[in-house]
């Protein structure tokens, strides 16, 4: 039995097998997404989604899926699987299915009457083009394979609708069919290794219902263009079939399935798929390499590419490419501050530590490279850019106070990670001075400092050796209550918030910490106490009056709970840095049974990967993104930490 297997039981079960997401990417950007069985529940579910950079270098539906249909004796047997407007579903082809196994590739086993076979389904590593393979595994009757593309061309985050404005034709290619319904987009090619029969006869296919958008408080019913069936007879045992935005030699199918297939890093372990799940973060387009923060819907984020990238590439023994997305994301540096989210024209800035958590990333670049005398020469004029932003004012109201301490705050705007407004309002409002910004800025402060003692770079040492020397008694002054015994988790003024939250413990296993060893004891205990759960770490308290322990609802409804009790795996990458700088040894036990409490997460939710988030409440249910690049960057950063304490 594979390390991930579904069998009939599951599969059938449509409740089971529909909560049950299986993603596969490539290395552009592109990536298919659906269920266990086969049913699409969201609007980011389809077989091949792909960026258009000729419109909005957002990603876009282009083929929701394939209606295949089996042919016997002139009885058709379709295979798939439709939920329509009102909860009906119809066909239901999941009858037909034996069993789902994940590695090496996603593969669905069949069987219809005496007729066994079973579909592969394959992302190319570095093109925009995935293929299935069909095989018939025994001695076969006379049967035909007819496939009915779905086609939507519309923005991930949209839904489309019949209209007349759709370009119905087709153009014959060889081996297949290309179609286009709008202009400005890439064409799609579906091209088989087999002869083929094509019968054009585009229909809409109305109200397809996305059960999970409804459930997410969105419209969830959309069409779907039908254009027309392709026919093969099954006359071999292997069937080929590509779908991609460029034409290919249909006889070249096979051997690109070959060669592809010998790329993939099997998933017969937990720690093997949180490695595959890694890579699918990692895209390189348009000459840039950047970090996906997480699927199906999330583009890039500055601030969780930063947090992202130990446990995805330095944990990984990959330096060249951190180095590679670091200096990718400089090009887009503005007024010290980097992109929050968005690109090109809908680029927003609206992020207070994502210029930390960059320097963050530089420090723990130069420390596994060993570069730190090289590092002022290459980054100082940035890493000086960006400290100047601070201490003179930048966008949002960021500032440095003349105590030292950062200030940020603007109205409507959060800034920091606990980002979530509704109806213009944060719903954790942390205007002031942030307790995890002001321990990162100081731990940027001591980092540049200590870079440019190494350069010779004497005149920034006076610049900001006082300040530094003099921030932590500011710090502790501010922050710390002796009666309280933790940390504020921001100030604004007078007022002082000790709601008990993460963001005091985010900074207990930075490498420079304004604040004492018992004082990180303090907050450790605090957060084992109220906040550590088996699949994460809670954004608030359940003894505060605030708490919610279960995420899900309407978008309303859902923000109203993202930083109010809710668990989030990545936050145990920095709980682990600081159990381990306060602990030593005696907490690798602790970090141990963290990482793999994850392990049954394979077979759930996102398969093979790891959520955005989990409840705040038993049992933890997993939800937001199915997969999380800042999740799977932490237990992928918790791995290396036992491993390397191990060889100590």
């Amino acid at each position: 039995m594979s390390y991930i297997e579904f069998d009939k039981e599951k599969i059938v079960n449509i409740t089971y097998a529909k909560n049950r997401e299986i993603l596969r990417c490539s290395r552009t950007g592109s990536f298919a997404c659906s269920t266990l069985l086969g049913l699409n529940t969201r609007k980011y579910h389809g077989l091949f989604i792909v960026p258009q950079d000729n419109i909005d270098h957002e990603r876009h539906l282009l083929v929701s899926g394939l209606n295949e249909t089996v042919i016997i004796d002139d009885m058709d047997f379709p295979i798939y699987i439709h939920q329509y407007k009102g909860g009906v579903i119809e066909p239901k082809g999941n009858k037909f299915l034996q069993k789902f196994v994940a590695d090496p590739v996603p593969t669905f086993f069949y069987r219809v009457g005496k007729f066994n076979f079973k579909k592969e389904i394959l992302f190319m590593r570095s093109e925009d083009r995935v293929l299935l393979k069909y095989s018939i595994l025994d001695d076969f009757e006379s049967a035909t394979l007819q496939l009915q593309p779905l086609l939507a061309f519309r923005q991930i985050h949209r839904l489309t609708f019949m209209n007349d404005v759709a370009n119905t034709g087709y153009e014959s290619v060889e081996g297949g069919v290309k179609y286009c319904l709008y202009d400005n987009y890439t064409p799609v090619y579906i091209q088989t290794s087999a002869p083929l029969y094509y019968e054009h006869d585009p229909v809409w296919i109305k109200n397809v219902e996305y059960e999970e958008e409804i459930n997410r408080g969105y419209e969830g019913c959309e069409d779907l263009l039908a254009m027309g069936r392709l026919n093969m007879t099954v006359k071999q045992k292997e069937i080929y079939l590509s779908v991609g935005i460029e034409p290919i030699n249909p006889a070249d199918i096979e051997q690109m399935y070959i060669e592809e297939s010998k790329n993939r890093i099997t998933r017969n372990t937990f720690f093997n798929c949180l490695e595959n799940a890694a890579d699918q973060f990692i895209v390189t387009r348009n000459g840039k390499t950047q970090i996906m923060a997480g699927y199906p819907w999330f583009g890039r984020w500055g601030r969780d590419t930063f947090i992202s990238l130990q446990g995805l590439t330095l944990d990984r023994d990959k330096p060249e490419l951190c180095k590679e997305i670091l200096d990718d994301m400089l090009s887009e540096m503005e007024n010290g501050l980097f992109p929050n989210i968005g690109e090109g024209e809908q680029v927003a800035y609206n992020s207070v530590d994502a210029p930390l958590w960059f320097i963050r990333a530089l420090q723990q670049y130069a420390d596994y490279t060993h570069t730190e005398k090289k590092i002022w020469d290459e980054y100082g004029t940035v890493l000086k850019t960006i400290l100047s932003a601070y201490k003179k004012g930048s966008l949002f109201n960021i500032r440095m106070l003349d105590n030292g301490l950062i200030y940020a705050g603007a109205d409507g705007v959060a800034l920091t990670w606990m980002d979530a407004v509704i109806d213009g309002r944060p719903v954790t409002p942390r205007t002031g001075c942030q307790v995890e910004i002001n321990g990162l800025w100081y731990n940027a402060l001591r980092f540049c400092i200590e870079m440019a003692k190494l350069a010779g770079d004497e005149s920034f040492v006076d610049e900001w050796k006082d300040l530094a020397q003099n921030f932590p008694a500011v710090f502790k002054e501010t922050f710390w209550s002796k009666e309280i015994g933790w940390l504020a988790d921001y100030v604004n003024g007078d007022y002082r918030n000790f709601q008990v939250r993460p963001n005091m413990m985010l900074i207990t296993g930075l490498p420079y910490v304004p604040i004492s060893e018992k004082i990180r004891q303090l907050i450790l205990k605090k957060t084992m106490e109220e906040l550590l759960v088996t699949k994460g770490i809670r954004t608030l308290s359940p003894n505060d009056p605030e708490y919610k322990g279960h995420y899900g609802g309407t978008q309303a409804e859902r923000d109203a709970e993202y930083h109010q009790g809710t668990a989030w795996p990545w936050l145990l990458g920095p709980f682990s840095d600081g159990m381990l700088a306060v602990y030593q040894k005696s907490a690798l036990s602790l970090i141990e049974r963290l990482l793999y409490n994850f392990e049954d997460c394979m077979r759930d939710y996102g398969v093979s990967t790891i959520a955005e988030v989990y409840d705040g409440d038993p049992p933890y249910r997993p939800n937001g993104a199915i997969s999380q690049a800042w999740s799977v960057a932490a237990l992928l950063h918790m791995k290396r930490l036992l491993e390397n304490a191990k060889r100590k």
